[in-house]
């Protein structure tokens, strides 16, 4: 539920314009964003004969769309060329029974009944895979890897819309949306070099990628403070600038809130990102809250959102991971638990950790501390000694017997801390996304509270609410907020270049 709070912030505004003012478009279909979700749709809907115009707000495109490493798909040539037998009907019903059936099944059988199909298309558009993988222990082959990353794939979606005559714009932000007497979508206000203009428009494409960067926003909807004891990753002015236009239009509200949480150990800009020392600490050793307990089953540590929701509870203050020499030693010699994206996988030996932990350790950042027991850890962790003491030596217990009674922590997990030197970084709630805002349908119309369309908008990707539920699916279904913008993109282009065609439409 959205709070009139929420709806008020900000400057986008739909300005009425009189019947006749606004005419011969330029534009069948404007989209409103430049990441992988604006870029698909814009593709899909110039595809389909419409005039697109692609309007992005900052300098380049792609977004975090650059930053991922794989998309989620289903029934693909991939998988049947590794003879890799999941169904869609699998796939819908561990999906739902994730979210408990909050999330909107229709759309989610959409995006996975597609999911194959936008890979083909991909291939056809020159974007390459290496393969298809998990990204957790048991779960289904869904992970479809992208050679180069997203950044290659955001470069072929780009120089394919160039190819077919979308116009894409960039440093040209919407501002407002125009309307007619009868409240229909006319077309939108930009922002290029500082002036404003009124661009015609048959239908309007929602992208923007969602509101990671609203810090009012994130403090009313989530309760945490941004960049204080929530932090985000890889996201850059997003401040939720469709949401607001379309909610101002009469859209539905859904989703606020939720967030793609994950647990990041060490944190901060002294810590390079993605070194030896982060590997590590994400591995499930020993994990303790504030007050220096353990909070959950260690075992998480495979699965990212699992991981964020355990932290996010803890929003007073920061958990840590704590380990040894030994497993320092467990590390360098046998190998990680799991790995770290794709580049760094399970197995993987962390041969330079021990140097990078003593250079990383001698920067005296309070993110990172070593003693030579547990009480002088806990002093510079800055937690109660005995409190700290007990929980090691209780930890230490359940190790030699191999069962954990406090949380069932899977026994080859079970790996006691002796010193000499233990090692302790604090671990921080981030998330890479936004998974809430604007109500759609199946056809990724944009619709009001009762579900009725809003004629002309549309929306896709991060901007859109109530597929995710209250928290983001990784088991089994890995990267579906990429594809998700790549297929709901796909579906707001076609659809909205067929309303522009519609006979009779004002």
């Amino acid at each position: 539920m959205t709070s009139s709070a929420g709806r008020r912030t900000g400057g986008n505004a739909a300005h009425r314009v009189p019947d006749g003012a606004v005419s011969a478009a330029r534009a069948d279909v404007i989209v409103m964003g430049g990441g992988c979700a604006g870029l698909a749709a814009a593709l899909a809907a110039r595809e389909a004969g419409a005039r697109v115009i692609l309007l992005e707000k900052r300098r380049s495109l792609g977004g975090t769309a650059n930053f991922i490493q794989g998309v989620f798909a289903v029934e693909s040539e991939m998988q049947k060329r590794d003879y890799i037998a999941y169904s869609c009907e699998e796939a819908l019903r561990s999906f739902m029974e994730y979210n408990h059936w909050l999330g909107n099944a229709a759309l989610a059988r959409v995006l996975i009944d597609r999911s194959a199909g936008t890979i083909a298309w991909l291939q056809d558009l020159g974007v390459e895979f290496t393969g298809v993988t998990i990204n957790m222990p048991d779960a289904p082959r869904t992970y479809h890897v992208l050679k180069g990353a997203g950044r290659g794939m955001v470069r072929a979606l780009a120089r394919a819309a160039r190819a077919r005559g979308v116009d894409i714009r960039t440093s040209s932000p919407v501002v407002g949306a125009l309307t007619g007497d009868d409240g229909l979508l006319r077309g939108v206000r930009v922002k290029t070099a500082g002036r404003a203009a009124d661009l015609p428009c048959g239908a309007l494409i929602i992208a923007s990628g969602g509101y990671a960067n609203n810090k009012e926003w994130i403090k009313e909807y989530t309760g945490f403070d941004l960049d204080e004891n929530l932090f985000s990753v890889g996201n850059v002015g997003k401040t939720g600038d469709g949401i607001r236009l379309a909610w101002e239009m009469g859209a539905g509200a859904e989703g606020m809130g939720v967030l793609q949480l994950l647990r990041v150990s060490p944190w901060g800009r002294e810590f390079p990102f993605m070194s030896s020392v982060e590997a590590a600490c994400i591995q499930p050793v020993l994990w303790v809250d504030p007050q220096g307990r353990r909070f959950c089953d260690e075992g998480i540590a495979f699965y990212d959102t699992s991981t964020g929701n355990a932290t996010k509870r803890f929003r007073y203050g920061c958990t840590w991971t704590v380990f040894d020499d030994n497993l320092k030693r467990h590390f360098i010699e046998e190998g990680l638990d799991r790995g770290m994206t794709q580049r760094i996988l399970p197995g993987h030996r962390l041969h330079d950790l021990d140097e990078v932990l003593k250079r990383l350790v001698a920067l005296g950042s309070p993110g990172l501390v070593s003693a030579d027991s547990v009480e002088g850890l806990a002093v510079k962790m800055q937690v109660d000694p005995t409190v700290l003491a007990a929980t090691v030596a209780e930890y230490n217990r359940a190790c030699e017997k191999g069962h954990d009674p406090l949380f069932g922590k899977d026994p080859k997990y079970l790996r006691p801390l002796r010193g000499p030197m233990f090692y302790a970084a604090q671990a921080r709630t981030v998330f890479l996304g936004t998974l809430g805002g604007i109500r759609v349908g199946a056809r990724c119309e944009v619709v009001d509270e009762m579900d009725r369309v809003l004629s002309g908008l549309y929306a896709a990707g991060n901007d859109v609410g109530g597929l995710h539920a209250e928290s983001y699916s990784m088991r089994d279904t890995s990267g579906i907020a990429s594809t998700f913008a790549l297929v709901g993109g796909r579906i707001a282009g076609e659809n909205s270049a067929a309303y522009v065609k519609t006979p009779g439409r004002v």
